[in-house]
C-alpha cells in the first residue's frame, strides 16, 4: 500500500479523527465486450488484490459491457474517503468492500448508504444485514500466526493465556519479532480489539505481554505474513484467518492457530454510497457478489469463506462453525458503534498505548 502525506478528517456528523492517505493501489478491468454504452464501476476495498482479481474477473464474464476500477485501501481510508467526498458534495465510489464492520455500520447510521432490496439481499441470513444498508459476503475468523520454524511443539500457544506466557518466557526469541494490527491506523485492527476487550477481561494484561515484546504495528495481514514466513518475525496476533489459512496451504513456513479460548469472527461487508456515479452497476455487482456463483468464486478461487447456504466446501462460514466450537461470531448491530465515539475511541486508544509501554 502507497502512503503519502496524511491529513486528519474531522467530520462533524461523526466524532472520529481518521487517516486519509494521497493515494491508493488502483486496478482497472476494462470491460471484456465494450461497446458505446460501456460503464467502470468503482470499487473501494480493501481485500487484496490476489483475492479481488477472480471475483471480478467473474463478474466481467457475466457482465462483459462493464469494467471495474479497483482501489485497495486500508479500512480507514475507505472510511475516510466517502466521508470527505459527501461533505464536499462528490462521488466517490460505488461500492465500498470492508472488514471494518464497525465502520460501515456507521457509515449507514450517519446516512451515507443508500438502502437496497432484491432476491439476492432477501436470501441472507439475518445476522449478517443490517437495515437492507450493510450486506456480509464472507466470514472471517481472527487468528494466530507462526513461524513453524522458531516455534514447534508444546511451545505453540493455544490460547491467548498460553501466548501471554510465552511472550514472558520466550522473550529473548520473541522481542521485536512479533505483529499485530496498529488498531490507530487500522479500522479492522480497532474493531478486534474492542471485540477482544468485550470477551476477556486480561486482554490489556496481552497487549501488556505484547509490548513487553517490542511488538510491531502494521495495518495489513499481508505484509505480516511475509515477515512470518521469512523468519524474520516468529508470530502474528489477530491476524485475518482467510489470508492465513490460504497462504499456509502452499507455505510450510506458516502454522496458523485459532485460538481455543475464543476465536473471533467479523462479516466482511459491502455498503452502497449514496453519492454513487453508477448505482446500477453498484446494484448489480453486489447481487452478483451475493449469488451462488459470486459465493462459489470467493471460496473455491478467492479463498474467502462464503456465507451462501448452497456453497459447500472447506471455505464456507458453515464449515468454519462446524469446525471451530470456540467461534464468536461478532455481531451486525448498532452496538458496534459504541466504541466509535469520539470519547470511547480515545479511552480505547489510551489503554492500548499505555499497557504497551507499561513496561
Amino acid at each position: 500500500m502507497l502512503h503519502g502525506c496524511r491529513i486528519i478528517l474531522i467530520a462533524l456528523a461523526v466524532s472520529i479523527a481518521v487517516p486519509l492517505t494521497t493515494s491508493a493501489d488502483l486496478y482497472e478491468f476494462p470491460p471484456t465486450n465494450p461497446d458505446g454504452d460501456s460503464k467502470m464501476l468503482t470499487v473501494f476495498a480493501s481485500m487484496d488484490i490476489s483475492s479481488a482479481k477472480p471475483l471480478i474477473e467473474h463478474y466481467l464474464r457475466e457482465y462483459p459491457g462493464a469494467g471495474v476500477a479497483y482501489h485497495e485501501l486500508d479500512t480507514l481510508d475507505i472510511y475516510a474517503r466517502v466521508v470527505d467526498g459527501m461533505e464536499r458534495n462528490e462521488a466517490t465510489a460505488d461500492v465500498l468492500l470492508s472488514p471494518a464492520m464497525d465502520l460501515q455500520v456507521k457509515l449507514a447510521n450517519d446516512g451515507y448508504i443508500r438502502q437496497y432490496r432484491s432476491n439476492r439481499t432477501g436470501a441472507l441470513p439475518k445476522w449478517s444485514q443490517w437495515r437492507n444498508e450493510v450486506f456480509g459476503f464472507s466470514f472471517e475468523p481472527a487468528v494466530i500466526v507462526y513461524n513453524k520454524q522458531a516455534l514447534s511443539g508444546d511451545g505453540v500457544p493455544t490460547t491467548r493465556d498460553e501466548l501471554r506466557e510465552l511472550l514472558r518466557e520466550k522473550s529473548e526469541l520473541l522481542d521485536g519479532r512479533v505483529a499485530t494490527y496498529d488498531i490507530e491506523r487500522s479500522g479492522l485492527g480497532f474493531l478486534f480489539l474492542t471485540q477482544d476487550a468485550e470477551q476477556s477481561r486480561d486482554i490489556w494484561q496481552l497487549v501488556g505481554a505484547l509490548g513487553n515484546s517490542s511488538v510491531k504495528l502494521y495495518t495489513n495481514t499481508a505484509a505480516m505474513l511475509d515477515l512470518i514466513s521469512s523468519g524474520r518475525f516468529v508470530l502474528g496476533y489477530n491476524l485475518l484467518g482467510s489470508y492465513a489459512l490460504r497462504r499456509a496451504e502452499n507455505d510450510d513456513q506458516l502454522g496458523v492457530i485459532l485460538p481455543q479460548d475464543y476465536t473471533l469472527a467479523m462479516i466482511r461487508t459491502a455498503v452502497l454510497p449514496r453519492n454513487s456515479r453508477e448505482p446500477e452497476l453498484a446494484n448489480q455487482f453486489l447481487d452478483f457478489l451475493l449469488s451462488t456463483q459470486g459465493q462459489s468464486t470467493l471460496a473455491n478461487q478467492a479463498g474467502l469463506y462464503a456465507l451462501h447456504a448452497d456453497v459447500t466446501g472447506e471455505y464456507t462460514a458453515a464449515n468454519l462453525n462446524e469446525l471451530v466450537p470456540s467461534i464468536v461470531p461478532i455481531r451486525m448491530s448498532p452496538a458496534l458503534m459504541v466504541y466509535l465515539d469520539r470519547a470511547k475511541r480515545q479511552r480505547v486508544l489510551g489503554e492500548w498505548q499505555g499497557a504497551l509501554s507499561s513496561q
